[in-house]
């Protein structure tokens, strides 16, 4: 037996007191750190009245003013200055700005790593109602899933909220791309690249690819007796690989420098664009999305439609946006796209790993009856996948994607299928309800 299979009642008894204990102090930790961002922001508000306490202050004057204080505070706490000027601002925004993410953090309803997403993404709204009702939808929303789930789900709110066209905001932040170095320990570096979603997204895939078409050759190649011997097999891990990779690309091809819709032409990787059709068309504002996380620009969508070998007909409830169907002129897989098209991550509670890279696993099994459709599969990443068939861990499908999973301890958790990107705004212009 492995993992909990022979653990005794005492010991799950144990392991589920332990769980409860650990929520608590989970809670009790986002508590005080609103806490901690409540004085924070106070220490801020402090510096900009004594500021203004003098006639015809300056920028300059709240700004020294502001470093007054974080060089107390920092003194008091034996902490950088400037780390702790910067934890003021941050603290101002996320008191001033959204009020009710502050409160839910210091009530323990949701995490400080919950609220900083819900921030993060919201930090462009400047119509106050609108903040405030974005804010009241993604902390009923944060309650029940993860952080990286919620910032997903806050990127797409957010822009429901937002004025300004996703293809305005787009050619704005456009100007801020970039690439530049950190020096890191044990002579390292990290080279970053800040670009258009889907050109960063297409050159991640197409590294992934040859990364991982690399270790297979040499797999494949030192298994058989014609090849090397053992002692030059790749070791190399996927991570390792892609960063082998990307430098060669890097240092051994010729610059071209083209702006986005020239390089758009080069993506062939397996990257999802969900395009509302209205969108599509022009009809609608409502942003395409990569990879089910990431808003992209129609102009972008538009010209990737353009290029596509094929399509995917996504049907959706028209205000719910649950999915109710995935369909394709050509025969193809349909099953495994409607899974990818319905999951979008693995169906475990709080994992974001992308459908793509997950494994399609019957919640019967088929060996004892279970069938081979969509009320019967989900997306689960390897992990999980073990964690299913090798622990207590034990998942029934509900109907409709939903999935309740029971922990070894008896803890039930339901997952539900994300809501997909083509849900209608309702004539108030606000977005429906989750």
């Amino acid at each position: 037996m492995t993992a909990l299979m022979d653990a005794t009642v005492e010991q799950l008894g144990a392991l589920g007191a332990v769980t409860e204990m650990l929520v608590e102090v989970d809670r009790t930790i986002g508590s005080l750190l609103a806490a901690r961002d409540g004085l924070l922001a106070l220490g801020s508000r402090i510096a900009v009245e004594a500021a203004g306490q003098v006639e015809e202050a300056t920028a300059d004057g709240v700004d020294l003013a502001t470093r007054a204080v974080a060089a107390e505070f920092g003194a008091a706490l034996r902490v950088s200055d400037r780390t702790v000027q910067r934890r003021m601002l941050d603290a101002e925004v996320i008191v001033s700005r959204f009020p009710r993410v502050w409160r839910a953090q210091g009530a323990g309803l949701i995490s400080a790593a919950h609220a900083r997403v819900i921030v993060d993404a919201g930090r462009h709204l400047e119509d106050p109602a609108a903040r405030d009702a974005y804010a009241a939808r993604l902390v009923a929303f944060a309650q029940t899933e993860s952080p990286n789930r919620v910032g997903r789900m806050a990127r797409r709110v957010a822009d429901r909220f937002q004025p300004r066209s996703i293809d305005a905001r787009h050619a704005d932040a456009r100007k801020q791309r970039g690439v530049w170095v950190k020096n890191r320990a044990d002579g390292m570096a990290e080279l970053s690249i800040f670009g258009p979603a889907a050109l960063v997204h297409g050159a991640f895939e197409r590294v992934d690819a040859m990364a991982k078409a690399a270790l297979a050759d040499s797999s494949n190649g030192s298994g058989s007796r014609s090849s090397r011997d053992a002692s030059s097999r790749d070791e190399r891990t996927r991570g390792q690989a892609r960063s082998d990779v990307a430098l060669d690309l890097l240092l051994t091809s010729a610059p071209a420098g083209h702006d986005t819709e020239g390089m758009l032409g080069a993506i062939r990787a397996t990257v999802s664009i969900t395009v509302p059709v209205m969108s599509l068309i022009g009809a609608s504002t409502v942003p395409a999305e990569l990879d089910g996380c990431i808003p992209i620009d129609i102009r972008t969508a538009q010209l990737l439609a353009g290029t596509a070998a094929g399509w995917d007909r996504v049907l959706t409830h028209p205000i719910t946006g649950a999915l109710l169907a995935v369909d394709r002129y050509r025969p193809s897989a349909a099953v495994r796209r409607h899974l990818t098209a319905r999951d979008q991550r693995c169906r475990f509670p709080a994992c974001g790993y992308s459908a793509r890279d997950c494994d399609i696993d019957h919640t019967r099994d088929h060996a004892t009856g279970g069938t081979t459709d969509a009320d019967n599969l989900g997306d689960l990443c390897r992990r999980h996948h073990s964690l299913k068939h090798r622990t207590p861990w034990h998942v029934e499908h509900l109907g409709h994607g939903v999935f309740a999973w029971t922990s070894p301890t008896g803890q039930t958790y339901l997952d539900k299928p994300p809501v997909q990107n083509t849900t209608i705004v309702t004539e108030d212009d606000t977005p429906p309800p989750f």
